[in-house]
């Protein structure tokens, strides 16, 4: 049986929202999947909306759309207001905890509340919530792993940012460990 896993980044500009959707479409690829990325922002790059649909799947990808995602991250309140009800009953819901207080009411998804900003923080690693919920995401959703992880950030971690492969491996393992 082949699997497809249709997932949603949403936030705002800034947040990394990109480039932790970009991870994963790597990761994808360098598991031979058929891989989807799609990036969509608002008006303004810092500060205003980003979202990122990302299609992995066994077979091959008829459209980049993701109107009905399996798995939404939210990494701030509008965006989970604005996607809640598009995930498919029985998806996954991964929140950043710190940044949005409203719970989930819906009965037929998993959520998971993540406070990825403040463990960034914490850890000093400020910029990198977004890696911090997407281990969460490795852990909690069938098909993922931390498998090929290195070589999936040397994929979207520039090479003039190359000291930040360690940091980005510590937000994904910090987030893929991270228990409610």
């Amino acid at each position: 049986m082949s699997k497809t896993c249709r997932l949603l980044f949403a936030g705002f500009g800034g947040q990394g929202i990109l480039f932790a959707g970009k991870f994963l479409a790597y990761k994808g690829l360098i598991e031979d999947k058929q891989v989807s990325w799609l990036p969509s922002y608002g008006p303004e790059m810092r500060g205003g909306t980003a979202n990122c649909s990302v299609i992995i799947s066994d077979e091959p990808i008829g459209s980049p759309i993701v109107d009905a995602p399996d798995v939404l991250i939210a990494m701030n309140l509008p965006s989970l207001e604005k996607y809640e009800n598009a995930v498919v009953s029985g998806g996954k819901i991964f929140i950043d905890s710190t940044l949005i207080d409203k719970k989930v009411e819906r009965t037929d998804v998993d959520v998971y509340y993540i406070p990825a900003t403040q463990m960034a923080y914490d850890n000093n690693i400020k910029t990198l919530a977004n890696m911090i919920i997407t281990g969460k995401v490795l852990k909690e959703v069938d098909g993922f792993s931390l498998d090929n992880v290195d070589a999936a950030l040397k994929k979207v971690v520039s090479a003039r940012k190359i000291e930040l492969l360690g940091v980005n491996e510590t937000a994904l393992k910090s987030g893929y460990d991270y228990a409610e």
